[in-house]
């Protein structure tokens, strides 16, 4: 009982330690002042609405930032308390809603350390970690994990598939003190594994030894030539003979067409390039394999996962089609707090897939409606052609008569 006393006490003391860096669910439209826009110059930046788009879970609950211009970039970006994840796991979570069926776009986050100027945040922005999906036609629909390593960038090894749909999906990132990372969409891990081994931070561990060589005697070929084989004396037969049922036309001329000479066709009995049959080696040692030494620029690192400062998260990104929006935005060091807000994202899609399909039923109806009447409208136009015609056929028939 004791012990259970005590697990229960660490546990509550984990959770009171757990800390929430940075939540934004864009409830009202507070976000227009304390998120910033970029001003970079050179490039046309496009414009966010607070919106839960055409269609949703719950009209209020379900509004986020949405993307409204086609064809833009965007620049938009949020500066709190700087903090750093020494000790301790960072935990990256956002939603994204690609309600336009988005065909080419970002729909990604990135973080920054405090020296970022907001005002001139752009693509070349020095930046710790970039995290989210990425679509560009049926090649490109993947999520980018990106992490910076002593100034630079580098991306995951592994590939890992988004979300294509037009529903809201959850994004998590999970970067723990023990250089392991997790990526889960919502709230299921599609990716894991060792920040050393998934991401080309550091030089080989091993590389190929400078000085081996293979020998000189070494014999890699599995076979070798049948040196008792020979070649058959009527092997040698041409690939193509003159057609021998061609005859030359009657009214050819030697004189002025030249000397007449039949098509060529191919042989049968050309059998190709003789090779010899092929015998196991008796020398053959194997394929060769470079013996490999220890990398002496190799230097293990134990803080592959430390961001030193973190105060800024922003959306850096370009769009061909608009309509994507963000929203439920989580910088903390808390998994279980981050499981349990993705865990609504079931009921969010529920909710968005119910009125989608109520929207599509009535669309539909319309498009029939307004079809079935363009029908008529021929039909009609049809009528009023055949009784024009009638009605001029008896003008011409009474002129007759007349006559």
């Amino acid at each position: 009982m004791m012990f259970l006393k005590v697990i229960a006490l660490l546990l509550a003391i984990g959770c009171l330690n757990a800390e929430v860096y940075f939540e934004e669910k864009f409830e009202n439209d507070n976000w227009k002042t304390e998120w910033i826009y970029s001003k970079h110059p050179g490039k046309e930046f496009g414009k966010f609405v607070h919106s839960a788009g055409s269609f949703y879970n719950d009209a209020d609950l379900d509004k986020g930032i949405q993307t409204s211009q086609d064809a833009r970039f965007y620049a938009l970006s949020n500066k709190f308390d700087g903090f750093s994840n020494k000790g301790k796991p960072l935990v990256v979570q956002f939603s994204v809603k690609h309600e336009q069926n988005i065909d080419c776009g970002g729909g990604y986050v990135k973080l920054f350390d405090c020296s970022l100027d907001q005002t001139d945040m752009h693509g070349e922005s020095p930046y710790e970690i970039m995290f989210g999906p990425d679509i560009c036609g049926p090649g490109t629909k993947k999520v980018h994990v990106i992490l910076s390593y002593k100034g630079k960038n580098h991306l995951i090894n592994k590939d890992i598939r988004c979300k294509d749909d037009v529903y809201t999906h959850f994004y998590t990132l999970i970067v723990k003190p023990d250089n392991t990372y997790e990526v889960l969409i919502d709230n299921e891990k599609v990716e894991s594994g060792n920040l050393e081994d998934d991401w080309d931070f550091l030089a080989p561990k091993k590389i190929k030894d400078p000085n081996a060589k293979k020998p000189e005697d070494w014999d890699d070929k599995a076979t070798i030539p049948d040196p008792d084989d020979k070649k058959p004396e009527d092997w040698d037969k041409p690939e193509h003979i003159p057609d021998p049922d061609a005859s030359k036309p009657e009214d050819w001329d030697d004189e002025m067409d030249g000397e007449w000479e039949p098509p060529m066709v191919d042989n049968p009995d050309y059998k190709g390039e003789w090779q010899a049959k092929q015998l196991d080696n008796p020398n053959y040692k194997g394929a060769w394999e470079h013996p490999e030494i220890d990398n002496p620029e190799y230097s293990a690192d134990d803080n592959l996962y430390l961001r030193n400062e973190i105060c800024t998260v922003g959306f850096d990104l370009w769009q061909v089609k608009s309509g994507t929006i963000f929203d439920n935005v989580l910088i903390t060091d808390d998994i279980e707090l981050a499981s349990k807000v993705a865990a609504e994202v079931k009921n969010t899609q529920a909710g968005e897939k119910k009125v989608k399909e109520l929207q599509d039923e009535v669309q539909r109806k319309k498009d029939e409606e307004e079809s079935k009447k363009n029908a008529d409208k021929d039909d009609e136009d049809d009528d009023d052609d055949d009784d024009n015609t009638e009605s001029k056929q008896e003008t011409e028939d009474n002129g007759h008569d007349e006559l």
